[in-house]
């Protein structure tokens, strides 16, 4: 993972579904990005631990499938708030990259409200409406169409229709959230 805050929250979301062993988390985490972003022992461990110290998770034993005690994890009530207050209010990083938004898009559902869940896409696709590009030329961004390299127009016309493909998806459920009674 990125840095500690896209991890916190992997992991609050994940026990905001149910209580979970260290393996089990560490298996969900892995599972949900681990293709990109390898999740260590030494980096969940003292997560969990940071969590913890901040009440926001809790750890008890019970018996584990052998002989051995297994650590299960828990959130707090504490733990429920602070998980929607981030799902409801962002930082701007989480919405501007990607593997931290899908961290995002993964609990988005928590939250009860769906004008909250809106709120949140919308943002997301104010990002992806604003001009921009990997590479510039006297401040304006290199279009696809003007990129003399290869590797470098290949690499703008993947992330355009990967932007393309998420501002469809992003405004078909906008109307769906408008749609919704509430």
């Amino acid at each position: 993972m990125a840095s500690g805050g896209d991890l916190s929250l992997t992991i609050l979301g994940f026990l905001h579904e149910r209580p979970m062993h260290g393996y089990e988390l560490k298996s969900r985490l892995t599972a949900l990005t681990g293709h990109l972003r390898p999740v260590s022992d030494g980096a969940l461990y003292p997560a969990i631990s940071r969590l913890e110290g901040k009440g926001l998770v809790e750890r008890h034993e019970e018996a584990g499938a052998a002989a051995a005690r297994r650590q299960v994890l828990t959130i707090t009530p504490a733990g429920r708030e602070e998980l929607l207050r981030r799902l409801r209010e962002p930082a701007d990083l989480d919405i501007s990259d990607q593997s931290r938004f899908f961290a995002l898009l993964t609990f988005l559902s928590a939250l009860p409200d769906p004008a909250d869940q809106a709120a949140v896409l919308r943002r997301r696709l104010a990002f992806l409406e604003a001009p921009a590009s990997f590479f510039y030329d006297n401040g304006r961004p290199v279009r696809a169409k003007d990129e003399p390299d290869p590797y470098r127009r290949g690499m703008l016309k993947i992330a355009r229709a990967v932007s393309l493909a998420e501002r469809e998806w992003l405004r078909e459920r906008l109307e769906e959230l408008d749609a919704a009674p509430g």
